[in-house]
């Protein structure tokens, strides 16, 4: 039976990889989408959505059929629920993909000159950064490097914070480019929540190999 529950736990992890990796190159065209202006690399993103939300379903089933049939307990009864909720952290990535690659259109079309524009990179980078080493907490297991990521979601809240003043004082300045701006609002509070997901996985990976409940703050 606990050979069983092993083979059945690695297979999940591995499916679990594979999603976080879909997620993962989700955001990455949703970033050069938004970028370059490529309405082709947008769609891409919205289409393969739906697939991330059909695996997101079978690996939650598969989670709740091995609840139901070995009745894990202690570490083992954790790394399922762990596998839970990030299966739901991951599902979100993706969302916040297609509401990045949905400002495609509205910024290619603003006519905004390149010195007025939002420049997202520094902020894109520190994002898509968090995420990938949060993941990389899970896959190795590894509480410090969680807690390590954890410590730079402060820099995302920052940057965050600087665009919506800068996209503020930019609408009042420049009201013709309000469409753009408002767009720009959108992609950096995405943004912020790819930085807020790679947290919670974070917390979950402390959670897996601790037992300690981390949120709110307390950093365990």
């Amino acid at each position: 039976m606990k050979e069983h529950f092993t083979q059945e736990i690695s297979q999940l992890k591995r499916h679990l990889a594979r999603q976080a990796s879909e997620a993962e190159r989700s955001l990455g065209k949703a970033l050069r989408a938004v970028a370059t202006f490529d309405s082709v690399l947008a769609a891409e993103v919205a289409e393969n959505d739906y697939a991330i939300d059909c695996e997101e379903i079978r690996i939650e089933e598969d989670c709740l059929k091995i609840l139901a049939l070995y009745q894990p307990v202690a570490t083992d009864l954790r790394t399922i629920v762990t596998v839970l909720k990030i299966n739901a952290e991951i599902e979100r990535v993706a969302d916040m993909a297609v509401n990045i690659a949905e400002r495609t259109k509205s910024v290619a079309e603003s006519g905004v000159p390149a010195d007025k524009r939002i420049d997202f990179s520094k902020m894109a980078a520190a994002a898509t950064a968090m995420l990938k080493d949060a993941l990389d907490a899970f896959a190795y297991r590894d509480p410090a490097a969680a807690r390590a990521v954890i410590s730079r979601d402060d820099e995302v809240d920052a940057l965050h914070s600087g665009n919506i003043k800068c996209i503020q004082k930019n609408i009042t300045d420049y009201p013709e480019y309000a469409s753009y701006y408002l767009s720009c609002m959108t992609i950096s509070k995405n943004l912020e929540r790819i930085g807020d997901v790679a947290t919670n996985i974070c917390e979950d990976v402390i959670y897996l190999e601790c037992g300690n409940i981390v949120r709110h703050g307390n950093a365990g």
